[in-house]
């Protein structure tokens, strides 16, 4: 066995190549203690998210006033009271956030700490200062990183003894619930400390993004300019009618966020930092230094703006988030999806830029950039073909480990929820490994610790509601992927590292083995929304695993949870895990012994029993709906007498249409897009 928490990596390939952070583990483990430097704005909520995720966890909170410390550690315990208030944590979860945390003025109270994040107001020569103290106190082998969102880490650890432990990690606000995190790789780091921070986030729920060391590093490039160009528009509009035209883009104005986040003293330093580095176009704006707060709109809400001015707003927005964006890609600072994701996770874009990009179309930007180009000369424009910039995979993540392709799924603000485009990404993925002779087979896994696949997004389902021509080739469309991977030679195994719904489970079921960890879960929640599931789980499991009929029937007719432990008593999963590594160990395995022996879900007829009788109650006891649990019980029996596994499918897509034209369907559908409860009494 290897050790706890890494994967082996063939020489050849070199840790460097491996894009999901769970594959490229250190040998530290776990951090015993942490110190955070600083009691403010958002060391606090550092602590937070870190003592939520590591409860166990002695953390160190270290300021120069006690009142700072106090006000910190009421707002840890407000926040601890609320997820228990909204039943997010149990009270027993929250006495454990709340335990084994140590507010102190004595900076010797740290010197056992594992790992120390400053998080102080932006002055170098104060972080300078506090690094030099750290690093007088602490172990040899303590981490130390700053929060900074915009000072380069070369400049921070100039002075220390020993860079190779130095890095920073930028939280966003609000820091115990906001994924995002930037990690700065920088010249003198060592490559294995940030590897191991990632690993570390991606594995306490963090989204890890990987950044170079340059001034404002990647997402704040973006915000502080979108913020800077908006104030340069004043003189054409004012806060309020920028806000509103912004709002296509983002959930909240630019000068909304400035004033939520008391802002502006931000902008001037950051936008100096980067005028003085990159040019006299980045200066910020004069008016930043005589206005507190701006006169402008709440989010959602709009007002009238004059059309000649909200194209100017709309094209000058455009204009920024497109040159940033292009400047980042050029210059190597940030990944392409790392860059779409921040934008919306961390900076509350609707969508990321790239995106936007590609719904302009090329002629749309060009025609933005021209603009910038005669309005704000000197602003950076995109060197390379503007289509060259979308020639990169959104949702996935693709490593090689020796002959095997893992793919991960990774949308983890959807619990690495299925979509048409992540399927696509996935196809394409496997049609070019299963043409390349040096891939032996697929390892299919979600990113970060909660979730393999959480069900498919609803999409265009709504649409097809009560047409069932429609809801029919709705289903066969999403079939794809899984109907690709029933006549694959080469194995694909799923690893499961954490629940499996719906879709998600479909997927599952459809790959050659299963492996997953002790903990996983499986689930097929969707009659819960008043329909039967589309895409093979009335049919898949019975031809696979005949024997565990009855289960599959609770499955799918009360939502019943399955464990992975007891999936493996019936045969479904392989082998348990104790950890993500061991799970991508086994999967990998798992690969290696399939080689030439993999074959489908079996194509002639099953028999399965009668299904015993169940009121139309779900296992949670919810009222569902018994007209389309008669759906589901017809369909199984009718699929598993099917003479192949294509006319099989077929019946699965039918009563999925049938399902899509009951009043259930549609009252599950509008309460889960409501976010209400059903009410299937009333539907039947």
């Amino acid at each position: 066995m290897n050790k706890p928490g890494s994967v082996p990596v063939p020489q050849s390939q070199g840790k460097a190549d491996i894009s999901n952070p769970l594959l490229r583990a250190s040998a530290r483990g776990l951090p015993k203690e942490i110190a955070i430097i600083g009691a403010g704005a958002i060391g606090p909520d550092i602590a937070y998210y870190l003592k939520s995720a590591l409860p166990n966890l002695t953390l160190h909170l270290v300021d120069v006033a006690q009142p700072a410390l106090d006000r910190a550690m009421q707002r840890m315990s407000d926040y601890a009271a609320r997820a228990v208030q909204r039943k997010r944590m149990t009270q027993a979860e929250a006495d454990g956030v709340l335990a084994g945390l140590r507010p102190t003025l004595a900076y010797d109270d740290i010197a056992m700490s594992d790992w120390v994040i400053e998080a102080a107001t932006e002055d170098l020569a104060l972080k300078r200062k506090i690094f030099a103290r750290v690093e007088s106190i602490v172990g040899p082998q303590a981490l130390i990183t700053s929060n900074t969102s915009s000072l380069p880490a070369a400049r921070i650890f100039s002075g220390l003894a020993r860079k190779d432990r130095a890095t920073v990690t930028h939280f966003f606000a609000p820091a115990w619930r906001n994924p995002i995190v930037e990690v700065i790789r920088w010249s003198d780091v060592d490559p294995d400390v940030v590897d191991h921070l990632n690993w570390l986030f991606c594995l306490t729920g963090k989204i890890p993004l990987a950044t170079t060391d340059v001034p404002c590093f990647m997402l704040d490039r973006v915000f502080d300019n979108w913020c800077n160009e908006a104030a340069l528009l004043l003189d054409r509009a004012s806060a309020a009618e920028i806000d509103s035209v912004a709002c296509e883009f983002v959930h909240a104005g630019p000068f909304f966020v400035l004033n939520m986040a008391h802002g502006n003293p931000i902008i001037i330093e950051t936008n100096t930092l980067q005028a003085d580095e990159e040019g006299e176009h980045y200066r910020p704006a004069p008016i930043f230094r005589s206005v507190d707060a701006w006169a402008t709109i709440a989010p959602g809400r709009t007002i009238d703006v004059k059309p000649e001015i909200k194209d100017l707003v709309r094209d000058r927005l455009l204009g920024i988030l497109i040159s940033q964006t292009g400047d980042i890609l050029d210059r190597d600072i940030g990944a392409a999806a790392d860059l779409d994701m921040g934008c919306r996770l961390a900076l509350g874009f609707k969508s990321g830029p790239l995106d936007i990009m590609r719904e302009a179309g090329t002629a749309g930007v060009r025609r933005i950039l021209a603009r910038l180009a005669e309005e704000r000369p000197g602003l950076p424009q995109p060197v390379r073909p503007i289509d060259v910039y979308q020639n990169f995979k959104r949702f996935v993540l693709v490593d090689r480990i020796g002959d095997v392709m893992v793919v991960t799924l990774r949308r983890p603000e959807a619990l690495n929820a299925l979509h048409d485009e992540m399927t696509d990404e996935i196809l394409d993925v496997i049609r070019a490994g299963e043409a390349d002779d040096a891939v032996t087979g697929f390892v299919i896994v979600g990113y970060g610790p909660r979730a393999f696949c959480a069900g498919a997004d609803i999409g265009r389902f709504p649409a097809v509601l009560g047409d069932p021509a429609a809801a029919a080739q709705y289903a066969r469309d999403c079939s794809r992927l899984l109907v690709h991977l029933d006549a694959m030679a080469k194995p694909v195994v799923a690893a499961l590292n954490g629940m499996a719904l719906g879709g998600g489970l479909e997927l599952a079921l459809r790959c050659h083995d299963i492996v997953a960890v002790g903990d996983a879960w499986l689930q097929l929640p969707e009659i819960t929304l008043g329909i039967a599931p589309g895409i093979g789980a009335m049919v898949v499991p019975y031809r696979r695993w005949p024997a565990a009929a009855a289960v599959f029937d609770n499955m799918l007719r009360r939502a019943e949870k399955l464990t992975a432990a007891t999936a493996v008593e019936l045969g479904m999963i392989a082998t348990l895990a104790d950890d993500y590594a061991e799970l991508i160990e086994s999967a990998v395995a798992r690969v290696a012994a399939l080689k030439g022996k993999t074959s489908g879900p079996r194509s002639g007829a099953v028999a399965i029993g009668a299904p015993s009788l169940t009121e139309p109650v779900a296992a949670n006891g919810q009222r569902i709906s018994g007209e389309v649990v008669g759906i589901i019980e017809r369909a199984v029996r009718e699929a598993a007498a099917a003479p192949d596994l294509d006319a099989a499918l077929e019946v699965g897509y039918r009563a999925f249409a049938a399902s899509a034209c009951t009043a259930a369907a549609r009252e599950g559908i509008d309460s889960f897009l409501q976010r209400r409860k059903p009410d299937f009494e009333r539907t039947g």
